[in-house]
């Protein structure tokens, strides 16, 4: 029996694969512990798969705590040390405003303020010492360190990711001077160059990483209670790592949330026979957008959270603020607006009946039909109507619109954000997400999707069975997976293919140790450049690589990047990143068999200013069935809108297929 467990902004997502069969279950999201939310929904799906937690063999897990910290600004209270002059590289950071056209946009501050950065009295070349650390200086520095009584330390010295000497012997002298206190060294933590971008992650990594152990250890102790094993976490880049590892740096897991959707998504695109989709993640608070290219998620070598670079490989998710909870609003200006604001999980969205009073995406949604007023929502919310009306009355007669326009202009303006998000993963990157299907998941996902397919001119929507806990199926099917990534500056006739296997496997023996698997596959990705180019384009390939193939890949991608390529320019290795992983498992996304067939309805609601009579599904439709709009399927944790002039079939997995003009 595997266990996947995914915190959202709303709900927390369980689910249990067993002999073949997904057990699927919710529970609301405790935003002030979120272990108490994790088990709550452990006991919900082991109470429907009639299992006990003892019988529960790997248990894997997706949380927001590193992430909803980051976005607060929120940390341990953390001291710096950087190379003498070097303290306020953070402060200081690159020469490009936050936003062209806005001179007042600030970045955030620095998680360390000025009185806790320190200077470490010392020089590295990228060929080696200019100024030696001595001994007695490292000392000192520690001991100066100490009395700020800090509860983490990032240390970022020059061109220590070639070069980490003098980080070590400072992780020395602070271990004696401080005892237990967190470090977070920058060639540990990230391993490239780039010092502003290293400073930046070590920093973020030393501010997190003693919260996310404090969560962990909760949530450790709970599961010891319960009797489920010690859970496996999830990564930025997509993949598992073992809890000691993720608390010792926090700065890995980040979008630990995301990711597991993303891996669901491209599990389930694999297996619906559509490679190539666009993945449409919509829940209570955010809606996550990522692109699958041949069953296998986009990924990035670095990204940008919450105007904090991290230099760490991660997939390449975009995040807006607009979920199923998103509070609408008037503006100073009287326009209507949506979110990023959310009514989160307490008091939730006015329908929930706790004692929120602002309308909601959600409120919107049953207002308008989409969603039944006489049944519950996955982990037993049930649905006040009266409740919704009076919220989005309350905003219409402060916009001067009917109620019914008022909650149809709240679905617009939040379908607006959402494609607004899909556009920068796709067309702002040109790609054309026509050639793509939409794959909509998370509790709200399905509601909105046909609406945005057709803003965008995509003609084909998926949707999965297990739509509305589809991170946490990805948190059971991902791989436990270990990164390691060293700039290594190979050009001209240094770039050799025995200069680069050396690196390679190097690398790969520390990726496997790490990961404690001796037999883990090894995957390696090349960033190249040409000489004197600024940035560079990551190649995947073998552990031991021809230099002629690294360029011949190399040049076929910046041809499609920029429309050209130089065959005359030598070309340089960068970084050479090197995964480790070991496979997840395969899980039936079917029904279980011998499930009741869904019971069919009508129902009025609202479309396009028109009333309409919807056909009502309730339950997971069998293999083959036949679907046409004007219709609603409402699975266990989610719901699927189909417009009319849309329709399709069930597959054999259970994952509903609709195109448009089927119909």
């Amino acid at each position: 029996m595997l266990l996947g467990v995914d915190v959202g902004g709303t709900f927390t997502d369980a689910v249990v694969a067993l002999d073949g069969r997904l057990i699927t279950a919710k529970a609301p999201t405790t935003p002030s512990d979120q272990s108490e939310g994790v088990l709550a929904a452990i006991e919900a799906a082991l109470s429907k798969a009639n299992a006990r937690a003892e019988e529960v063999r790997e248990f894997s897990h997706g949380m927001t705590v590193a992430t909803n910290a980051l976005l607060e600004g929120t940390g341990a209270r953390t001291a710096f040390v950087a190379t003498e002059g070097f303290t306020d590289i953070i402060a200081l950071g690159r020469q490009g405003r936050p936003e062209l056209y806005r001179l007042c946009a600030q970045r955030p501050a620095p998680l360390t303020p000025h009185e806790g950065r320190f200077g470490a009295p010392e020089r590295m070349s990228p060929d080696g010492p200019v100024r030696e650390l001595e001994d007695a200086a490292a000392a000192d520095l520690a001991q100066a360190v100490a009395d700020y009584k800090p509860e983490a330390v990032a240390v970022a010295l020059l061109h220590a990711y070639r070069h980490p000497e003098h980080e070590l012997a400072i992780a020395g002298a602070l271990r004696s001077a401080l005892g237990d206190v967190h470090l977070s060294l920058s060639h540990e933590v990230v391993g490239t160059f780039r010092e502003f971008e290293r400073a930046s992650t070590t920093e973020v990594d030393a501010a997190l990483s003693p919260l996310l152990a404090g969560y962990l250890r909760r949530l450790v102790a709970r599961c010891d209670e319960a009797g489920v094993p010690e859970p496996a976490i999830m990564q930025s880049n997509g993949g598992l790592i073992d809890l000691q590892s993720a608390a010792g740096h926090a700065a890995w897991t980040v979008l630990s949330g995301p990711a597991g959707g993303a891996a669901g998504a491209a599990y389930v695109a694999q297996a619906a026979g559509t490679p190539n989709a666009l993945c449409f993640d919509m829940g209570g608070t955010s809606c996550d957008v990522c692109v699958v290219d041949d069953g296998a998620v986009q990924e990035q070598s670095a990204g940008t959270i919450a105007g904090r670079p991290l230099a760490l490989p991660m997939v390449a998710v975009h995040t807006v603020g607009a979920g199923g909870g998103s509070i609408a609003w008037r503006d100073p200006g009287g326009a209507l607006r949506v979110g990023p604001r959310s009514a989160g999980a307490n008091p939730g969205p006015a329908c929930y009946g706790r004692g929120g009073a602002e309308p909601t995406v959600t409120d919107a949604n049953l207002m308008l039909g989409y969603l039944a007023a006489d049944a519950s929502l996955a982990g037993g919310v049930a649905l006040d109507a009266g409740a919704a009306r009076d919220a989005i009355t309350q905003l219409a007669e402060a916009l001067d619109l009917d109620p019914l326009a008022c909650a149809e202009g709240i679905i617009r303006v939040a379908n607006a954000e959402m494609v607004r998000a899909l556009r920068v993963v796709t067309v702002e990157r040109g790609i054309d997400p026509r050639r793509y299907a939409l794959l909509a998941f998370g509790g709200a996902g399905g509601l909105h999707a046909a609406q945005i397919a057709r803003e965008l001119g995509i003609e084909e929507i998926v949707c999965p069975r297990a739509s509305g806990v589809l991170a946490a199926v990805g948190l059971v099917v991902s791989p436990r997976r270990r990164d390691v990534q060293r700039s290594v500056f190979l050009g001209g006739d240094a770039l050799t293919a025995d200069a680069i296997a050396e690196v390679a496997d190097e690398l790969g023996d520390q990726a496997r140790a790490e990961l404690q698997e001796e037999a883990a596959e090894l995957r390696a990705t090349y960033e190249l450049r040409y000489r004197g180019q600024a940035f560079e384009l990551a190649v995947d390939g073998e552990l031991h690589p021809d230099p002629e193939q690294l360029r011949e890949r190399f040049e076929a991608i910046h041809e499609e990047r920029y429309g050209y390529h130089d065959a005359e320019q030598e070309l340089e290795l960068v970084t050479l990143r090197v995964s480790a992983r070991m496979p997840g498992i395969d899980v039936s996304l079917g029904a279980q068999e011998n499930a009741d067939p869904p019971e069919r309805a009508q129902r009025s609601a609202t479309l396009d200013g028109e009333p309409i009579e919807l056909e009502v599904l309730r339950g997971s439709p069998p293999p083959g069935t036949k679907l046409s709009g004007p219709a609603v399927v409402e699975l266990a944790e989610s719901t699927l809108l189909i417009l009319p002039g849309w329709a399709g079939e069930v597959d054999e997995h259970g994952t509903i297929h609709i195109r448009t003009g089927a119909g």
